[in-house]
């Protein structure tokens, strides 16, 4: 017998009334280990209608109680982190130590929200006119909803509902139906924390939930982090239906190598970031651009730290990288390296015959680093989410800026060099999102936010830090008088500062 995992909506677990259910699998071993219910139309209304129902009172609540709450819910977080990440490992794949960093960058979110007495100042400016006082206040859009990926099924639901909470909306989250359990075990710790019932929602389910949550009158905004195509689907319909869209959409991040960097640096940091978590990262490093002489000292590194990275089960402590998510993802990548190997790349290293052993059903693809990889290849051009690391070789500095400049995404970027002038220019010149200097993963910190340029991102705001502040509030300006007797009367002319 399989478990079965429901919604939680309204502060209890609600078994699906659905007959359409989807296998979670174990990565690693490739067994279903348990089944979710896919919300019918109505059970999404349900979830919407309690988000609703909770709304008066949470938005009237003072800052106080919500900053307690919020307070006991990071406090309950990180009691439970490891927990969290073991839940992850055995949906996800990824290694327990990638599953507890996940949550510490969620965890770090949560307590910038719990600033939310300062986060929500106004402003204030007295006698703009002649006893007459001018202010703004943020207030909270309503009941918003965050539609998450699989990749990332603690951390990114985290970039939004704590925010959103603490601004006082109630939410509703659609998580991937291919690793649900952490979110609802999530949703149960804000729960503890004294959460009232109804604020938080977590309802399952596919496209069915997806296009009713863009519709639905009463969702006033909507989140959403995957692919471009999704992306851009789900901020097209939000839009015209009148919602307040963020969707952050696909990644191709460029890592530009000098030949004055550091090799040895550099090596290090284009295997983590390109095979961590299996590459399963929007902001995984999936292409090496080499200038000048770079990739001759480069690669021979690379190839010798790639002979020695453990691929296993994500629980194995002795584990370095994980399986893939699915069989059905586990083949898509592999046949990007079929297909580049067939446009003429050069396969350095070949992780399609990978076999663990003990765990022949899991889903495993072992570090593939492909060389001589031009921008006419589909391993080029498209986001593979996987553990692909595609070399570019480029003539000039120039030449690797054109290359970026000349990609459709535009999510992350970073630059090895020891030259801080060419390092200063990079960063200016670059026309990308977020920009690491000798850091090849540049996630913004919780404080500031998180958001690509071009097709990485559908909407004006990044989510979390102040830009997450401002996407789940909305700004009010007051200007009041409290006139003596003498300034009553009917004065049509138009209004004039004195």
């Amino acid at each position: 017998m399989t478990n079965t995992i429901h919604h939680f909506i309204g502060g209890q677990h609600v078994e699906s009334t659905s007959d359409r259910r989807s296998d979670v699998f174990n990565p690693a071993t490739g067994e279903v280990q348990a089944r979710v219910g896919l919300a019918s139309i109505a059970e999404v209304d349900t979830a919407v209608a309690s988000a609703r129902a909770a709304l008066e009172g949470w938005k009237n609540s003072s800052l106080a109680t919500r900053t307690r709450v919020l307070f006991a819910f990071r406090e309950l977080v990180n009691q439970h982190k490891d927990d969290i990440a073991r839940l992850l490992t055995l949906e996800h794949g990824k290694v327990f130590s990638d599953a507890q960093g996940e949550v510490q960058r969620g965890l770090e979110v949560i307590e910038f929200a719990c600033g939310l007495s300062q986060l929500l100042k106004g402003e204030m400016s007295e006698n703009v006119s002649t006893d007459v006082d001018s202010y703004s206040m943020r207030q909270p859009v309503g009941v918003v909803a965050g539609i998450t990926p699989f990749n990332f099924p603690a951390m990114v639901p985290m970039w939004m509902y704590p925010i959103a909470i603490a601004c006082g909306n109630t939410f509703v989250l659609k998580p991937s139906e291919r690793d649900p359990s952490v979110t609802v075990f999530c949703a149960e710790l804000f729960a503890k924390a004294g959460l009232p019932p109804g604020v938080l929602n977590v309802v399952h389910g596919d496209k069915v939930a997806v296009d009713r949550l863009l519709e639905h009158p009463d969702v006033a905004a909507i989140s959403f982090v995957g692919s471009t195509p999704i992306a851009r689907y789900i901020y097209e319909t939000g839009t015209q239906h009148g919602k307040r869209v963020q969707a952050l959409g696909g990644a191709k991040n460029h890592m530009v190598v000098l030949p004055d960097a550091d090799m040895d640096l550099a090596a290090d940091a284009a295997v983590g970031a390109g095979f961590g978590s299996a590459g399963e990262r929007c902001m995984a490093i999936s292409v090496l651009v080499t200038v000048g002489n770079a990739a001759d000292k480069l690669l021979p590194k690379i190839q010798e730290r790639i002979a020695v990275l453990q691929v296993g089960n994500g629980l194995d402590p002795a584990s370095q990288m994980g399986p893939l998510i699915n069989k059905a993802h586990r083949d898509r990548v592999a046949g990007y390296v079929d297909q580049a190997e067939k446009d003429g790349a050069t396969i350095l290293v070949d992780g399609r015959p990978l076999k663990v052993p003990g765990h022949e059903g899991g889903f495993f693809l072992g570090p593939c680093l492909l060389d001589h990889v031009t921008t006419s290849m589909s391993c080029y051009r498209e986001e593979i989410f996987g553990p692909v690391l595609s070399v570019v070789r480029a003539a000039t500095y120039d030449d690797a800026l054109a290359l970026i400049h000349g990609h459709p995404y535009g999510n992350g970027t970073a630059i090895f060099t020891n030259d801080g002038g060419a390092a200063r220019k990079f960063q200016h010149d670059v026309q990308i999102g977020m920009v690491g200097v000798n850091v090849p993963i540049p996630v913004p910190l919780a404080y500031y936010s998180f958001g690509g340029w071009k097709q990485s991102l559908f909407g004006d705001l990044h989510m979390y830090g102040m830009d997450g502040v401002r996407f789940y509030t909305r700004n009010k300006v007051v200007i009041a008088r409290w006139p003596e007797p003498r300034f009553r009367g009917v004065d049509l002319g138009f209004p004039q500062n004195k």
